[in-house]
């Protein structure tokens, strides 16, 4: 609200979940227990889970009563058919296929384009989207611009793609070895920085004079275009829908996991504007996920798709929400916690090697940040660096990631002020904390997003 200081929630609670508190004695036990990695915590033993956003949003109550009204139909399911004319009225792609989450659509379609001496090039591509495309046997290239990997450095538009060296990428490998370019808005992996339409405009050029695809992973396209709307120029008398469809416009297709910006805890789709390659799409689709106007999905879950696609562009709700993550980031900032500035739209993202110099890029400070966070106020969250993005040279020795990032993933529409207030005191915590956190090694990984599952022992 205009006028004052306070974060006013745009909604009223009408249904609670409890909060079970723990000891520090008690997490000292659950984090030993989970090799010190948060995704093998029972959610019982978080008090505060910012691990991800994705799917953990609070559905609103027309979201609920949609749910009632689902048509489980197999095949022509009336939810269905308000989903895909959801999807078409924002994307403006003519072929929409379901799926039940965000990755299923990338495994469908970059594994379809993909395959061995394919490149496919990103602001920087999101971990299930590198692990898809290399598990394809395809290279995957990260090109964000200079800003965009400095924490400290303010840009607007830190999520945007080098466009110079998007050009000379194309050149030097071949457009027809180019299995598409991804723009990733908001760019998850480079600390939730928005993408500018100028950048996405400049893009879509170079793919258009090359004939390669152009594809917007838009899972948080909302929270751009707010960003869009408030700092780039010609965009403030836009709403924030317009803004959205202008920026799908100027794609070949798109990749969305509802369980973000559509509100949902389940859900996904692949949006296509050529027919033969949304055709193939398809084949793959009904062979792995299901019929093609379900693709994994129960028709209450199309049903809340539907209807959080149009409530995320509500201006009270996307205000409430930059602004809430914002002054959770700005209170971190003030108190010395370095964090990527400026603060993105999901989440607020540390500098874990900033905040622990000490502790060397092999001993995983991020992990350290991820593990005192829980140990101190039972909040869990994710390392975005080396143990994410990390790779190994022949020798064996650590390639690390550009930066040691630590995610504070906000679930939209579920803590409320008080629970910001709490995380504050407990970085609060950290900081008089932070010359007795200790590194990490990595005792155990699969081949694949082994953050997901690998396991720690403390140094």
């Amino acid at each position: 609200m205009e006028g004052f200081k306070t974060i006013f929630e745009p909604f009223k609670i009408k249904m609670v979940e409890p909060i079970d508190v723990t000891t520090r004695e008690q997490r000292e036990h659950f984090l030993k227990e989970a090799y010190y990695n948060p995704f093998l915590l029972h959610s019982d033993k978080v008090m505060i889970d910012f691990l991800t956003d994705s799917g953990t949003s609070a559905m609103s109550s027309n979201q609920w009563a949609g749910m009632m009204n689902g048509d489980e139909s197999y095949a022509g399911a009336r939810s269905w058919i308000k989903m895909r004319d959801a999807i078409k009225n924002l994307t403006g792609h003519e072929h929409v296929l379901p799926t039940h989450q965000g990755r299923a659509a990338e495994r469908i379609l970059y594994g379809y384009l993909g395959g061995k001496g394919k490149t496919f090039i990103s602001n920087t591509h999101f971990d299930t989207t590198r692990a898809n495309i290399e598990f394809s046997g395809a290279e995957a290239i990260d090109i964000v611009i200079e800003e965009g990997k400095r924490p400290d450095v303010f840009h607007p538009f830190k999520g945007n793609m080098d466009v110079k060296k998007l050009e000379q990428l194309i050149q030097e490998k071949g457009a027809e070895n180019i299995g598409g370019v991804i723009l990733t808005v908001t760019n998850n992996s480079g600390g939730g920085q928005p993408v500018s339409m100028a950048n996405a405009k400049a893009v879509a050029e170079i793919c258009k004079k090359h004939k390669v695809y152009f594809f917007l992973d838009c899972c948080r396209v909302a929270e751009n275009a707010y960003f869009i709307k408030h700092r780039e120029e010609g965009y403030q008398n836009k709403t924030y829908k317009q803004i959205a469809q202008e920026m799908f416009a100027l794609t070949d297709g798109a990749i969305m996991s509802a369980k973000k910006d559509a509100l949902v805890n389940m859900g996904g789709f692949l949006s296509l504007k050529n027919k033969e390659l949304a055709n193939a799409c398809k084949n793959l689709l009904i062979i792995t996920e299901g019929f093609a106007t379900y693709g994994g999905l129960s028709g209450r879950d199309m049903e809340a798709i539907a209807i959080g696609l149009e409530e995320v562009f509500d201006e009270d709700y996307l205000h409430y929400r930059i602004r809430s993550t914002a002054f959770l980031g700005e209170r971190l900032k003030n108190m010395g916690v370095p964090v990527m500035w400026p603060i993105g739209g999901h989440a607020v993202y540390i500098d874990a090697k900033a905040l622990y110099p000490t502790i060397p890029v092999n001993q995983y400070p991020g992990q350290a940040l991820v593990c005192e966070l829980y140990r101190l106020g039972g909040i869990r969250c994710v390392e975005i660096g080396s143990v994410m993005f990390g790779k190994y040279d022949e020798s064996g020795k650590l390639i690390p990631s550009p930066m040691e990032l630590v995610r504070l993933a906000i679930p939209r529409r579920v803590y409320t002020q008080s629970h910001i207030e709490f995380v504050i005191e407990v970085f609060e915590k950290v900081l008089q904390n932070k010359h007795n956190a200790r590194g990490l090694k990595i005792v155990e990984e699969p081949q694949f997003l082994r953050h997901f599952t690998c396991k720690f022992q403390e140094l």
